[in-house]
């Protein structure tokens, strides 16, 4: 009886929503990375994690940066799921810190308050097997132990690295005997042939209050500051911000550094689940179906004997004959062509990008917003054409452009436009015309999405040249 009690005991996820999946550009870009895209079924990885989540689990909370917070919230309200809170790191100091904030938030809710830290882009295949290992994992957190997941593997990976089992304490819980750094291939070939090691997946169960406790042990400047910056959190529409200049002192450590390598109540569960990182595109082709000769096929795409090739198209026909082994990727603004067994050297085209910095290394053609999203159709030296959509009840912020003036074409649905003190509604085949240097604002005050064409002229065209007076997301 204990024991079925002991494991349905309340969990609290913290889901790490950070990264930005360079080595999947240019499907993964930093304002639009991987943990957000559909990329191995129709929802996004990061929905797919709150999809499998144990029946016992409550109250997630979500760490992201800036850029992604609206993100993270349109993709749990698609679910239909309570919002959860969204915490926002004011900049990126690696998971011990960021496991620290979700476990001061936790245990304000419950005292005995279990924390299963997660990230939000891994795909794993088999979901009962993972609650089974949750499940088990839960029992020795209840014991005061810090479990983590270790992958049993599948081959020689040199990406991960690896976790050294120790003695077995109870059925299918070992003691880490080590953790181990991505060794090289001949080293990957010794630990998969031993069947000792196992990959580390940087998922984790213990009690929060656990977790604090061998974090203060060891890195108490990482906890005092963390706490600090918990103690003066500000609440902004559902968002929760630290205060910056606290967490901004913490160091930047791993939670493995900072307290999984050292504490000695460590153990480690095996996880047999179909788990991947998705770390390439040779990765996602790996846990993606595959047509009869190999290949992953999505979008519109024909190919005529082709094999074991990932081929995604967003935006026109992909039609190939015989290739064998490439990746190609189609987006609206960007064309990869790649053999699969060198995809791991696409982040260097991302830092070329970054370099010489153009927008592809950062944003899509589409960039998503939240009252909707714009589609960059065409620009040029004094010009840009966008098509926006804004989602009902939606509403772009009260601003004005020093630079530029716009036409607004209405193509379906209807618009509250507000030019300086004047106020009209439009429809389908109207338009307005923004002077440069008037204050104006757009809204869907109907039911159904708000269609439009936006034309900009002048001489300069950029997103910052925008003042903002009023917005309803925070961004003034």
């Amino acid at each position: 009886m204990s024991t079925k009690i002991t494991s349905l005991a309340a969990i609290y996820p913290a889901i790490m929503c950070g990264g930005s999946g360079t080595r999947l550009w240019p499907l993964s870009r930093a304002l639009y990375p991987k943990q957000f895209l559909p990329l191995v079924n129709d929802t996004s990885m990061l929905q797919d994690t709150l999809l499998r989540l144990p029946k016992n689990s409550c109250d997630p909370v979500f760490i992201c940066n800036e850029e992604h917070r609206f993100l993270v919230a349109e993709q749990v309200r698609q679910l239909s799921q309570s919002q959860g809170t969204i915490l926002l790191e004011p900049e990126g100091r690696n998971t011990a810190p960021a496991v620290a904030l979700a476990a001061i938030h936790a245990l304000e809710k419950d005292k005995d308050a279990l924390l299963l830290v997660l990230a939000a882009d891994h795909v794993i295949q088999d979901k009962v097997a993972f609650h089974q290992a949750v499940e088990q994992a839960t029992i020795a957190a209840q014991q005061g132990k810090l479990v983590t997941f270790g992958i049993v593997p599948t081959h020689a990976e040199t990406g991960y690295g690896y976790i050294k089992k120790g003695a077995e304490q109870s059925s299918g819980v070992f003691d880490v005997a080590q953790f181990v750094e991505k060794p090289n291939q001949d080293i990957a070939d010794e630990y998969l042939a031993s069947g000792e090691y196992l990959w580390n997946s940087g998922m984790f169960l213990f009690k929060a209050s656990r977790y604090l406790e061998e974090l203060a042990k060891y890195r108490a400047d990482i906890l005092e500051n963390c706490q600090k910056a918990m103690a003066n959190v500000e609440l902004d529409l559902d968002f929760l911000r630290p205060d910056k200049d606290a967490f901004l002192a913490c160091a930047s450590e791993s939670i493995d550094y900072a307290v999984m390598e050292k504490t000695d109540a460590a153990v480690v569960i095996p996880l047999d689940a179909g788990w991947s990182d998705v770390g390439s595109y040779s990765a996602l082709w790996e846990v993606c179906p595959k047509d009869d000769d190999n290949n992953v096929l999505k979008g519109d795409v024909i190919a005529q004997t082709t094999t074991n090739s990932y081929i995604h198209s967003q935006n026109k026909l992909i039609a190939t004959i015989g290739v064998d082994n490439l990746v190609i990727i189609d987006t609206p603004d960007a064309i990869l062509v790649a053999n699969k067994d060198k995809v791991q050297e696409v982040k260097k085209i991302v830092e070329q990008l970054k370099k010489e910095q153009r927008s592809e290394a950062v944003i899509h053609r589409e960039v998503y917003r939240p009252w909707g999203k714009y589609d960059s159709v065409d620009s040029g030296e004094r010009f840009q054409v966008k098509r926006i959509t804004v989602k009902p009840g939606a509403k772009l912020s009260v601003q004005m452009h020093h630079h530029r003036a716009e036409h607004w074409i209405i193509v379906s649905g209807t618009a509250k436009v507000t030019i300086d003190d004047k106020t009209v509604l439009l429809t389908e085949n109207q338009s307005a015309y923004i002077p440069v240097g008037a204050v104006h604002a757009l809204e869907n005050p109907g039911i159904l999405p708000l269609e439009m064409i936006e034309v900009q002229s002048g001489s300069y065209l950029g997103e910052d040249d925008i003042v903002r007076f009023e917005d309803r997301y925070g961004r003034v």
